[in-house]
């Protein structure tokens, strides 16, 4: 009788397997499904363990343990990654989050990053840090925006850029990477070397190092 148990025990667990594999073989049918009817860019996706629902109107991928995500243009990795919406719109990552946006060579960190595919925005909480490698501009703060259509990053809170010689700390920013201006606002100072400046708000252009300022002005300018 206990042979006969043990026996039946044994199959039980081989079809619970058996069926966690084909959900998950269900699952990602449906991802390439959805994908290609829809035109929408491919992506593929790796991780130790997953779960989710494709019920209809509740999407829900999530992928734990050295999760990653690769679309045409952009690359996660992070501790857990939550994947959802219709034709898997938004990306969730969370914890220890690196990212590379491949087209334009940024490196993204930061505790948390969303990423919506179908507006191509990548938004970064918690310790986040851009690094723009072909301008050579490294930018952190707790909140960072960018929008791959125009190029636009918005930083809040705790802002610090580095370029060259060049660092700025406040608590608002905007860098418009085409065009290569920053502006800050909320408390902003710009070193540059040994220069420094002060004011209301302050715009960089970040190819001639010109500086302009509004607003409770006030410079240093040491001779060398």
């Amino acid at each position: 009788m206990e042979q006969v148990m043990g026996q039946i025990m044994r199959n039980m667990r081989s079809r619970a397997r058996a069926a966690r594999r084909l959900a998950l073989a269900l699952a990602l049918a449906c991802m390439a499904f959805a994908a290609a009817h829809a035109g929408a860019e491919t992506f593929t996706f790796r991780a130790d363990r997953m779960s989710g629902t494709r019920a209809l109107g509740g999407e829900v991928t999530i992928l734990v343990g050295d999760a990653e995500v690769r679309t045409e243009n952009m690359v996660l990795r992070a501790a857990r990654i939550e994947i959802s919406g219709d034709n898997n719109q938004f990306i969730d990552a969370i914890g220890d989050v690196w990212g590379n946006e491949t087209e334009r060579n940024l490196i993204f960190r930061a505790d948390r990053i969303r990423y919506d595919r179908d507006l191509r925005v990548a938004r970064l909480e918690g310790n986040a840090t851009l690094e723009d490698m072909e301008n050579e501009v490294v930018a952190k703060g707790n909140f960072i925006e960018f929008d791959e259509e125009t190029e636009i990053t918005v930083m809040q809170i705790s802002v610090r850029l580095f370029q060259d010689d060049m660092i700025s700390r406040s608590e608002h920013a905007i860098y418009r990477r085409n065009e290569q201006i920053l502006d800050l606002s909320g408390f902003p100072v710009v070193f540059m070397g040994d220069d420094e400046f002060r004011a209301d708000r302050i715009r960089v252009d970040m190819e001639t190092n010109d500086v302009i300022m509004e607003g409770s002005v006030f410079g240093v300018i040491r001779s060398n």
